[in-house]
């Protein structure tokens, strides 16, 4: 499996041996609603994918990927790394900069980062540059996220990691793999989707939107509420009129919180219970240890 080199909360790489073998076979187009990481998309067997998602940035740093030699992708981020003077422990370990594996880099990037964030937020123009200059900052942040204020601007605090050797494996094979198949990356909105423009032969809609009771980045400043679930859900729905196969991931429950409104709409649907863990991911870890909060994932099927 590949693994993304975007660390998405919720990314779906954990999972993947569970719900891909629930997908339909002989795929012929497979559109990824939700792109996030691209967990999903780049591991399908299909014979095109469409990965689309609202986040213009993350789309342009794809198509970069893609479009550009990966030579030139990795110079690029090392030559951001040296004019930042960013850590590099994959070629002096954490005690040249002062620091341990245990507390990490931040300490000895922050002023650094900040800096290279500051001139990532004053360009305006678009270039390849900038989309690796983004790709930098998403290795260096805290976990390795994306995050905009109500500016448009950047603001992710700095991380306790670097461009390390599994990070660097993990671009290199992800490079290799959306040059290897016929993939596409398109920045818009779900509901932008014009289903009619596809043939609905072997065509598979894959769904992994926003979890609506969850408190992760992606679904911070509202950006995600029942409005829009509704939204994904009348889609989903449609898509089913057509005779279109999807799958959607989601949660019906998230440490104490119950989504009614997924669980009432999915009594339609097929519906596969997951084993899963985020043991690393801050946004799952209880506040008070002796809490038994639990995560129930599922994937919704209409087939």
């Amino acid at each position: 499996m590949i693994k993304s080199p975007l660390n998405f909360t919720g990314g779906k790489y954990k999972l993947l041996d569970q719900i891909i073998p629930l997908f339909p076979k002989n795929i012929s187009t497979m559109i990824d609603l939700f792109s996030g990481g691209s967990n999903v998309g780049v591991n399908i067997e299909a014979d095109k994918i469409i990965s689309i998602d609202n986040q213009k940035e993350l789309i342009r740093l794809f198509n970069s990927f893609k479009e550009h030699s990966k030579d030139g992708v990795f110079q690029t981020i090392f030559d951001i790394i040296d004019k930042y003077s960013l850590s590099k422990s994959f070629e002096y370990g954490y005690e040249y900069y002062d620091c341990n594996s245990l507390k990490g880099l931040g300490k000895y990037n922050k002023e650094k980062f900040i800096k290279l964030r500051k001139d990532y937020n004053s360009l305006s123009q678009d270039s390849f540059y900038k989309d690796i200059m983004f790709y930098t900052i998403i290795i260096y942040s805290f976990n390795n996220q994306i995050r905009f204020n109500s500016k448009g601007e950047c603001n992710i605090p700095v991380g306790k990691r670097d461009f390390n050797k599994n990070l660097q494996q993990n671009l290199s094979n992800f490079i290799d793999r959306i040059k290897s198949i016929d993939i596409e990356f398109y920045a818009m909105d779900f509901v932008e989707l014009d289903i009619n423009q596809y043939d609905k032969d072997n065509l598979f809609i894959y769904a992994d939107p926003p979890y609506l009771i969850t408190t992760a980045t992606y679904n911070e400043q509202n950006g995600w509420n029942v409005h829009r679930e509704k939204e994904l859900l009348e889609l989903l729905d449609l898509i089913d009129s057509k005779g279109i196969k999807f799958a959607l991931s989601n949660v019906f429950e998230n440490n104490g919180r119950r989504n009614k409104i997924l669980e009432k709409w999915s009594k339609n649907y097929k519906i596969h219970y997951l084993k899963h863990s985020y043991k690393n991911s801050n946004y799952q870890k209880n506040k008070n240890k002796n809490s038994l909060f639990k995560t129930v994932e599922i994937l919704v099927t209409n087939f």
